[in-house]
């Protein structure tokens, strides 16, 4: 997916579409992006700061904040950029299961194992916290539920397969869980991410023969 689907904050321009200088915007932006993911997966639980990501990017610093307006802005972009490209491996799971049971199992215990997983927990946090950011985090939501529900409906034309509730419900469940669940992790919680029955938030099954 290219970049510019997450890059929801992005400055108003006086360019027009296809402007050189408009492009290197672009490619600088997306580098950026590249260097704040692979920092903040590195050090999930300590502080990336701006002047190592522009490092790592070859850019100024003052060109981070330029172009997202601020870290956490950032931090937020990057946290769901990096779930994003998770997704893709956690689909590519889901698409190995042979049975709507594996197909619960395997998706709940790739999803609870995620290295972005507490990266997003962060940005949600941060959302919350920042209201100004809030927009932010509901437009990356929005697409993550988009995408997963695309992603079911496939499944379940392809393998004659159904939900006993709504797409877009059985998404938002699954992932709702999957975000509390990591919470309770970083909170301490006693237990663990087996402890919870993630699996249990999806409903596939093998379609009922009307009449049956």
């Amino acid at each position: 997916m290219k970049y510019n689907f997450f890059m929801t904050a992005e400055r108003k321009s006086k360019r027009q579409p296809g402007d050189p200088s408009q492009a290197r915007g672009h490619s600088t932006k997306g580098r950026i992006l590249d260097s704040a993911v692979k920092l903040y997966l590195a050090n999930p639980s300590a502080k990336v700061s701006v002047a190592a990501i522009a490092a790592d990017a070859g850019v100024f610093p003052n060109q981070v904040t330029y172009y997202f307006g601020s870290k956490d802005s950032l931090f937020i972009h990057a946290a769901f950029l990096a779930l994003l490209h998770d997704a893709e491996r956690l689909e590519a799971i889901g698409h190995s299961a042979g049975t709507p049971e594996s197909f619960r199992r395997n998706m709940a215990r790739t999803a609870l194992i995620l290295p972005s997983m507490p990266l997003v927990v962060r940005a949600l946090a941060v959302g919350t916290s920042v209201p100004a950011l809030a927009s932010v985090v509901d437009q990356h939501l929005n697409l993550l539920f988009h995408q997963s529900e695309r992603y079911l409906a496939r499944m379940l034309k392809q393998r004659h397969w159904e939900v006993q509730r709504p797409i877009p419900v059985e998404t938002r469940t699954f992932w709702s869980a999957a975000f509390g669940a990591t919470l309770l992790s970083q909170a301490g919680a006693t237990g663990s991410g087996s402890d919870v029955d993630l699996a249990g938030t999806l409903t596939v099954q093998v379609k009922s023969v009307k009449g049956s």
